[in-house]
């Protein structure tokens, strides 16, 4: 998939003392996507958090990654840009020959995604 030009912007990015990435993120809610995602009652797709996700840690790291697998998906609870817009997720990102990486995303209180997902470095 293609990188989400104009998907999201960053409002905040922090390193906890434990190490985890917190990144407070607001949703377009104009976006293209969402004119077929679906009309009058918009969804943020699961491949596009997938996405958010690995553009985040690419940003974190520095590099270029390719997903290679993921585990644990779950999709929790819908996104809608226009009700929630914005979104916190959290990264834990064990970087190595591989780059593993446990996620979730959520708005208020409510957790909308949980995943474990592994990439590789591309150059």
């Amino acid at each position: 998939m293609a990188a989400l030009k104009d998907f999201y912007t960053i409002t905040s990015k922090e390193k906890t003392e434990t190490g985890i990435f917190l990144v407070h993120v607001v949703l377009n809610k104009n976006h293209e996507i969402f004119k077929g995602h679906f009309p009058g009652n918009p969804v943020v797709p699961g491949v596009c958090m997938m996405q958010m996700v690995k553009e985040l840690t690419e940003e974190i790291l520095q590099k270029k990654l390719a997903f290679t697998s993921a585990s644990n998906v779950k999709f929790i609870s819908f996104i809608n840009p226009e009700l929630t817009p914005e979104l916190v997720l959290t990264l834990d990102v064990m970087a190595g020959e591989e780059i593993k990486v446990k996620n979730t995303a959520s708005f208020g209180q409510t957790i909308a995604l949980k995943m474990s997902v592994k990439y590789k470095e591309i150059q």
